[in-house]
Order: structure tokens, then C-alpha cells, then sequence
């Protein structure tokens, strides 16, 4: 998590520094702004981490907050501080996609917890986006045949089925079937037909 960090959106200034000193004292960069207008100002693209705002706050509230950050296509995890009588707001924001909500006043293990669990959520998510991407890149070194011929395994065939199917030898189905398990770096059938599933799910 070294190259995260947990940006603190908040009007209130005792609360945005209570939450720096939170963060730092766990060993968490963080970054603090009085506004949603600051933070919007200074966000890059390729910035990961965590955002905690709150929900209230004067000229963009916390829901239009994250309509800008949706328009900006940021896939940024979101948690929202709100208080009691906000709870409606919230539960709204988390229709919206927010990842959590935590009432004042909060406390300080729940408020850890979160973030840890929006920045836990950010690596898996660029995890499976690297394993697909290392997919693709092996599937595109596929022959049309060797295409085919993975499609008919995935789908259960044997290689006498596969043979029938594309009007070749079962020994040439076996010589496709080989160099498909080369170029995909697979070490079995089964580690052949996961990577086959992740594509498609991609």
C-alpha cells in the first residue's frame, strides 16, 4: 500500500486534521483539502488510493463529489463521514457505488478498518486487471486454429470431438492442442481453462 494514498475531503478543519494524524500514525500517506472543488483541482488520473469525504459540505456536497468523479471515469473507492441526520444522503451515496459509510463521531478502528478495506480493494482489483491484461497479451499470439482449438477444449471436447469438428487428425488436434498450452503459459487443463474464462469474462 505504499503507493496509495487516502485523500481526506472535508470543510471542517479539526476533523481533516484529526484524520491526517489517524492515518500518519498508521503508517498511511494521505493528502488533506477544505473542499470537493481543492481536491477535484488536484486530482491526476493515474492517482490510487482511497477518498474520504464528507457528505455535507458547502459549494459541491459529497453526492456531486462523486458525480464528478464517476464523469471523470475514477475508479477511486469512496468512504463518506455523515452525520445522523445524513444517514439518507448516505445511503444514497452508496447506491451510488460508495464503498462504505461511518457516522459521527467516528471511531478510529472502524475508520482504519474501511480505509484498509477500500485500499485491499483497489490492489485485488488492479491484480485481476493485470492477469487479464497478461491474458490477452498470450491469447493474441494465438493462430486462428489454435483459437478454435481452445474455444473446443474450454467447452469440453476431446480431441477426437475437436478432430470432427474442424475436419483435421486427432494428432493434429494434439500438435494445436501443445503449442496452445506453450503460448498460454498454462501448466494444465484446468489452469487453461480458467485463464479461457477470465478472458471472456473480461
Amino acid at each position: 500500500m505504499k503507493d496509495r494514498t487516502v485523500f481526506i475531503v472535508d470543510d471542517d478543519g479539526p476533523v481533516r486534521e484529526s484524520l491526517k494524524f489517524l492515518f500518519r500514525t498508521e503508517g498511511l500517506t494521505c493528502r488533506a483539502y477544505e473542499s470537493a472543488l481543492a481536491f477535484l483541482a488536484q486530482l491526476q488520473p493515474t492517482e490510487r488510493g482511497c477518498l474520504v469525504t464528507d457528505v455535507r459540505m458547502p459549494e459541491m456536497d459529497g453526492l456531486e463529489l462523486i458525480a464528478a468523479l464517476r464523469a471523470r471515469d475514477s475508479q477511486l473507492p469512496i468512504i463518506v463521514i455523515t452525520g445522523h441526520a445524513d444517514v439518507p444522503m448516505a445511503v444514497r451515496a452508496m447506491k451510488a457505488g460508495v464503498f462504505d459509510f461511518i457516522e459521527k463521531p467516528f471511531d478510529s478502528d472502524i475508520m482504519l478498518r474501511a480505509v484498509r478495506a477500500c485500499l485491499e480493494k483497489v490492489d485485488n482489483s488492479e491484480a485481476r486487471l493485470s492477469e487479464r491484461l497478461t491474458i490477452d497479451n498470450r491469447m493474441s499470439t494465438l493462430t486462428e486454429r489454435e483459437r478454435q482449438v481452445l474455444d473446443a477444449i474450454v467447452e469440453g471436447l476431446s480431441n477426437k470431438e475437436v478432430a470432427l469438428s474442424l475436419s483435421i487428425s486427432p494428432r493434429t488436434v494434439e500438435i494445436y492442442r501443445a503449442n496452445v498450452m506453450t503460448k498460454m503459459q498454462a501448466d494444465s487443463l484446468s489452469a487453461l481453462v480458467r485463464m479461457s474464462l477470465t478472458a471472456k469474462a473480461a
